[in-house]
């Protein structure tokens, strides 16, 4: 269908045309030169040691596990509250997750005091989603690590270019994972990257990203080797030129995008305090640091059904979708873990709803989302989707 006001679009342009053009005519696709150059943009970009490119967050995720020695036998806290990499990559090892509650309507990030509540002698590492950009409360979190000697992963994927007490989100715990997907804020189509500021996590990822082989193609090619030692069971977690070109245009496109995505949320957060908008709550209001704004939850009133309210945006030609069904209730976790109960994530996610928010948004169609979510709300209020805002 074509969408009156998307949730999601891409800022794409010459800039990135002639970016990819530039690497079909150097000839060299796989791993290369400009992968190499995008991770050292992106990690003086965040101010970390490392920067290690992926072909997307998912692998980003399951190497940083790997990367820290986690396996069977081991528990990783993660949230539910999340897509379902940020738990299938702690399976991928052959570990267990437990998961943990987030902190309530305000802050739908994962909550300290429950991250507490599930440590066993068992456990490993934490996972921590900075969901929609906004920052964990990762000094908190930090803090309950140090004192159980516990890893701490950061699922950042909706969140380059965010930060909290002036440091950036990803680089808080051991390892932090980025996404470059479609409609990520810096976007490749797919793509990650991983980052770390310890020798060891560093050097055991790019290891393990290309097969365990002690050295790449690319230095071949070169002359800088003739052969190659296999010393690790490895992947092929290898992203290639063309998304790492696209890749370097978008990280520079970034912080104004950024920037862009904020002024949008403010205006959303006004037209949304509204009395029309009465009993709908706009998550992350008082939230800590600096958000990369990656998307704009919020919750519909206690009651009002759901499907209806996104039933009558469709027809008003305006994409919407929820981020995120709680994993714990997938069919294969609920079978994996019966009996979890998370009652604030199970609540809130319930009630939640995405709007669209990308760079390119006019202002104009901020208003024109609000005003198809005013007839919307009152739709679902009356459980009639038929009635259209336009």
């Amino acid at each position: 269908m074509e969408w009156r006001v998307p949730l999601s679009d891409l800022d794409y342009g010459q800039e990135e045309e002639q970016a990819a053009l530039d690497v079909i005519r150097r000839r060299w696709l796989t791993m290369g030169a400009v992968t190499a150059e995008l991770e050292r943009a992106f990690s003086d970009f965040t101010q970390v040691k490392y920067a290690l490119a992926v072909s997307n967050a998912t692998e980003a995720l399951h190497l940083a596990c790997l990367a820290l020695g986690i396996g069977p036998g081991d528990e990783v806290i993660v949230p539910s509250f999340t897509f379902v990499a940020s738990a299938n990559a702690v399976l991928y090892t052959n570990a267990e997750v437990r998961f943990a509650d987030i902190i309530g309507t305000d802050d739908l990030n994962i909550s300290p005091e429950d991250i507490e509540r599930q440590i066993t002698d068992r456990t490993r590492a934490i996972v921590v989603v900075h969901y929609g950009g906004y920052a964990c409360r990762m000094p908190d979190i930090m803090e309950i690590a140090r004192r159980h000697g516990l890893a701490v992963i950061e699922d950042a994927a909706h969140a380059p270019g965010a930060s909290i007490g002036g440091r950036a989100l990803g680089t808080w715990g051991d390892v932090g994972c980025f996404s470059f997907f479609s409609n990520k804020n810096l976007a490749t189509g797919e793509g990650g990257m991983l980052v770390a500021n310890r020798d060891d996590i560093a050097e055991k990822a790019r290891l393990l990203r290309s097969h365990g082989m002690t050295t790449l193609t690319w230095d071949r090619h070169r002359g800088h080797a003739s052969t190659y030692d296999v010393v690790a069971l490895g992947y092929n977690y290898r992203i290639d030129e063309i998304r790492s070109a696209l890749g370097l245009v978008q990280l520079r496109k970034l912080p104004g995008n950024n920037a862009r995505r904020r002024t949008l949320t403010d205006r959303y957060r006004r037209g949304l305090a509204d009395a029309r908008f009465d009993g709908i709550e706009v998550p992350f209001a008082s939230a800590q640091g600096e958000s990369a704004h990656h998307i704009l939850p919020v919750l519909l009133p206690q009651g009002v059904e759901r499907h209806t309210f996104m039933d009558s945006m469709r027809k008003s030609g305006v994409q919407t979708s929820v981020h995120y069904p709680p994993i714990h209730q997938f069919s294969y976790y609920r079978e994996r873990y019966p009996g979890v109960s998370l009652p604030i994530t199970e609540a809130v996610a319930a009630r939640e709803v995405t709007l669209p928010l990308y760079p390119s948004m006019r202002d104009e169609e901020v208003d024109a989302v609000l005003a198809a979510a005013a007839v919307a709300l009152a739709a679902a209020r009356a459980g009639d989707s038929t009635q259209l805002a336009y």
